[in-house]
């Protein structure tokens, strides 16, 4: 059997497989039967600009270098595959903006692109521009010359990416056509990336305002038309999680990272346990994805002034210490002001190193993740428990990079290899088909003791999967009725 909400793989095609087909020949080959999708970061044209493909110059077109659309249609066929809408933004360097560099408000597609006076075209106040949320230092504007006239053009992010106005039939156009070309190569789940900031407003933080749901709304109705799902990518505050999944398909689980590094860290999972008495149902769960870990996602928010976080701000602090320790100080060089072109509220690392690369306690963490209820999505980089690669940040100075290896085929092989590998093959096999996980899900946690359970009854037998495990000394067994599953615990590492 296989489980309807089984596990994901998140992946760079070039860092993984090379391209499509290579990344097809892993899944089809020994990777088989660990994963019901895939999600597919940018692989639009080129999939390596400023920031790794999420500032397309053509959303349309797959990047030659890694393959066609007939190739990510072929990847589709037996397995749900998801790809990235990148709704605020497109490059600088795009056919659209540079004509309107070139033409300036006489270029058709004037009206795709904000500028300060889009939103504030009375001007703006002081307090304005302070109240404007930005994950990144600085004022959300570039100086740029459009059609030979300096103007401050509104680039969320870098430079090189050009926040859209979605209130122009411009960019619906040109959102349109991205979601035509995705879904009519298979793809059947939309991750909307960065979609909080696309609505701006004057007179608000211009984060998840009431224009971001009313945009978010209008591609919901566009993408089930099309026959596929929509995950919104959010980080903020875990009440506004919680709201956000009651409109939408998907959300990411974000606060599960922190709270479980928490628990390992801290021995508590007190935390953890609060967590999933509240948290959404309708959850896409990960412990490490292509960006930082994040924090915002368990704390205080300016998003929402007086409500407490899952965490405690010395919690916190004590966290993103135990991580930079962990990680013998190198996720402290390639994060905050140590390194270019990061997200404030993330601590760079490989989820391996943030546990300072103890493989217990490691496959312990992933093995929470997969008990808990959603769709888990696994990192390539985690997949292989990967280090961080300070070689690659030395010669790029992003800090996230530490987390984005590139893999050759013999490292893959070799990788695989390693028991806390395979042992994760194995626990992604055991969710991807048993049965139990189409059932029903309990939790008990205490301070440092936990069990996470499904079961399902079917006729007079039933299916179950369980997890007894301590944080304390990172000790757990992974029970599956059903011959084929054998016990999984961490004497199954060497040296555990």
């Amino acid at each position: 059997m296989t489980t309807t909400n089984g596990p994901q793989l998140i992946t760079y095609i070039d860092r993984l497989g090379g391209d499509v087909r290579g990344l097809q020949d892993l899944l089809d080959g020994p990777l088989a039967g660990a994963f019901a999708g895939v999600h597919l970061l940018p692989y639009y044209l080129p999939f390596d600009g400023a920031d790794a493909g999420f500032d397309p110059e053509d959303h349309t077109v797959v990047d030659p270098r890694l393959g066609t659309w007939q190739d990510v249609h072929a990847l589709s066929q037996g397995r749900v595959l998801m790809s990235d809408v990148i709704v605020n933004h497109v490059s600088s360097r795009s056919a659209q903006f540079r004509d309107v560099v070139a033409r300036g408000d006489d270029s058709p597609w004037a009206p795709m692109f904000l500028t300060l006076s889009s939103v504030f075209p009375d001007g703006a106040t002081e307090a304005d521009l302070a109240r404007i949320y930005r994950p990144r230092p600085g004022l959300p504007f570039t100086t740029m010359a459009l059609g030979g006239q300096p103007r401050l053009v509104w680039t969320t992010f870098t430079p090189e990416q050009v926040d859209i106005d979605l209130r122009s039939e411009q960019a619906w156009t040109y959102l349109t056509a991205v979601l035509d070309a995705l879904t009519g190569a298979g793809v059947r789940m939309l991750r909307l990336d960065a979609v909080g900031y696309a609505g701006k407003e004057p007179g608000t933080d211009c984060f998840m305002t009431a224009s971001t749901q009313a945009y978010v709304d209008r591609i919901l109705e566009l993408a089930h038309a099309r026959g596929a799902t929509v995950l919104l990518e959010i980080h903020g505050h875990y009440l506004q999680q919680i709201e956000i999944a009651r409109t939408v398909d998907y959300v990411y689980d974000f606060a599960l990272p922190p709270l479980v590094l928490h628990a390992l860290h801290a021995a508590d999972l007190t935390p953890l346990a609060h967590w999933l008495h509240v948290r959404p149902a309708n959850a896409v769960t990960v412990l490490d994805t292509h960006d930082g870990i994040g924090i915002v996602d368990v704390g205080p928010s300016e998003l929402r002034p007086g409500e407490p976080g899952l965490l405690e701000a010395e919690q916190i602090d004590a966290l993103v210490e135990a991580i930079h320790e962990a990680s013998g100080g190198a996720s402290r060089r390639a994060t905050g002001a140590a390194a270019s072109n990061l997200d404030l509220y993330q601590v760079n690392t490989t989820f391996y190193d943030a546990l300072g690369r103890d493989d217990r306690r490691y496959l312990l963490a992933r093995l929470i993740q997969l008990m808990v209820p959603g769709i888990p999505q696994v990192y390539y980089v985690g997949l292989l428990a990967g280090g961080n690669d300070m070689e690659l940040f030395g010669r790029t100075d992003v800090g996230r990079d530490v987390n984005r290896h590139y893999y050759t085929r013999d490292e893959i092989e070799r990788e695989l290899e390693r028991p806390v590998v395979a042992a994760q093959l194995a626990a992604l096999r055991l969710r991807h088909e048993h049965p139990a996980f189409e059932g029903d899900f309990a939790s008990q946690l205490a301070k440092t003791r936990g069990v996470l359970n499904w079961t399902k009854v079917e006729g007079e037998g039933a299916h179950s999967v369980e997890l007894r495990f301590d944080v304390a000394d990172g000790s757990f067994e992974l029970r599956a009725t059903g011959a084929a599953w054998p016990v999984l615990s961490h004497n199954s590492l060497v040296g555990g």
